[in-house]
């Protein structure tokens, strides 16, 4: 640990910039989700060497994770095996991982037509199409690569996450498209379906701060590149809110609506659409709060899922991302309170149970493994913003997250794919 921290002994003066003569701290970054003074903090406090005892343990992982990225990658859409209905593999293709051929594949039935959904039950078969993989991989590594940039100030972490951003979005041979129109295809199907945008917005606003953060003056990360960026944003948000996927999307009443809200509000930030940004906030909160929770907490529409404890904490990560990009714009999403009385602290506690106890503390069906630690951010983010001090004590007694809890240096509440290995 003392020679990890000795790698990053960079003085405290460090963080000063000269102004007329006298040293201030460093602007916080623009980050739009994360509430960037926290991050400005942190890192005075990782380069004077008075960082936390978890602080130093979250940088240690997420150093970790960067350096595992230095050596991973590039990825790009282009090299998935097959290319979508549309002929061009620079559009982002998957399938939906929940559907099943029903019938035996023949010569006359290739497919086994028809696919049926079994929820919950990830089919391997959309592990071929490698967009999926990819995309979890690069969006991670270039999140990471960009933190570990901001809190060391080593240049190699920089230039690495400003090349994984341009072969994915930027580079005429190797970018992604911007939309998500084949996303999660179901064989054998040909209507229109906006599900499959999750693939996405469960992921995409955490690039959104990693672009904020190599704004900052990151080397590798030109004017050319940042100008691109913003190209790409907008016409990937226009897309999101006009398609006829992304329509369908906007008008789900379950996580797939939270994450789409969230996913805009962060872009439209990012974009300087303030105004925007604050009232997909809070139009979220009206249309969201009264549909999908009830007066006790529960989330009903999350419930009914065979993976209900994975999918209550899903959709409360999209929350949780929610309020922080909406704190950054004035809007306090955990004192909102809906007509029914419910707020956003109530259906956080409603899961302490199950994150301290287990499956038998969880009177509701949840196939496969029973994850208590993926609850941490939101309780972090309860605690610290909602002062919820049972949040906050469950925290202390619940399993940690595999690898350690990086909250303390990533402050905000992160996607629910699998981790970068």
């Amino acid at each position: 640990m003392r020679r990890v921290l000795g790698a990053l002994a960079l003085s405290a003066s460090m963080l000063l910039v000269p102004v007329s003569g006298t040293a201030v701290a460093a602007s916080p970054p623009h980050t739009v989700v994360t509430d960037g003074s926290k991050l400005a903090a942190i890192r005075q406090a990782i380069r004077s060497g008075h960082a936390t005892a978890a602080q130093r343990s979250a940088l240690k992982t997420v150093l970790h994770k960067a350096n595992t990225a230095l050596t991973a990658g590039p990825w790009s859409v282009v090299d998935k095996p097959s290319a979508p209905p549309s002929g061009d593999k620079h559009d982002y293709l998957s399938q939906a991982p929940y559907w099943w051929a029903s019938q035996p594949k023949t010569p006359e039935n290739p497919q086994g037509c028809p696919y049926v959904s079994k929820d919950g039950q990830r089919n391997p078969e959309a592990d071929a199409i490698t967009d999926h993989t990819y995309r979890m991989w690069a969006w991670d590594a270039m999140y990471y690569l960009s933190l570990a940039w901001y809190y060391t100030g080593d240049a190699k972490y920089a230039k690495r996450a400003a090349l994984d951003i341009r072969t994915w979005f930027l580079d005429p041979a190797t970018k992604m498209n911007p939309n998500m129109t084949y996303a999660q295809l179901i064989p054998c199907k040909t209507t229109v379906s906006g599900t499959g945008i999750i693939d996405s917005t469960q992921s995409f606003s955490q690039l959104v701060d990693a672009f904020a953060l190599l704004d900052g003056g990151a080397p590798g990360w030109s004017g050319k590149d940042r100008s691109g960026i913003k190209a790409w944003l907008t016409q990937y948000l226009d897309w999101m809110q006009t398609s006829p996927q992304a329509k369908l999307e906007l008008a789900a009443t379950n996580n797939h609506g939270t994450f789409l809200d969230m996913q805009n509000a962060a872009v439209s930030a990012y974009l300087g659409k303030r105004a925007d940004a604050k009232k997909i906030v809070r139009d979220a909160e009206q249309k969201r709060f009264p549909v999908q929770f009830a007066a006790d907490g529960s989330q009903p529409l999350e419930l009914s899922r065979t993976m209900s404890w994975h999918y209550v904490n899903f959709n409360l990560t999209a929350w949780g991302r929610l309020a922080e990009i909406g704190k950054n714009l004035g809007v306090d999403v955990w004192k909102y309170r809906a007509p029914n009385g419910v707020t956003l602290r109530t259906v956080v506690d409603q899961l302490i149970p199950g994150a301290l106890h287990g499956a038998a503390a969880w009177p509701h069906q949840q196939i496969g493994v029973f994850d208590q630690s993926i609850a941490a951010d939101i309780f972090h983010a309860a605690a610290e913003e909602a002062h919820d001090t049972a949040a906050a004590a469950a925290l202390k007694q619940m399993p940690q997250p595999a690898g350690g809890d990086t909250w303390p240096v990533r402050v905000s509440c992160f996607p629910l794919d699998p981790p970068l290995r």
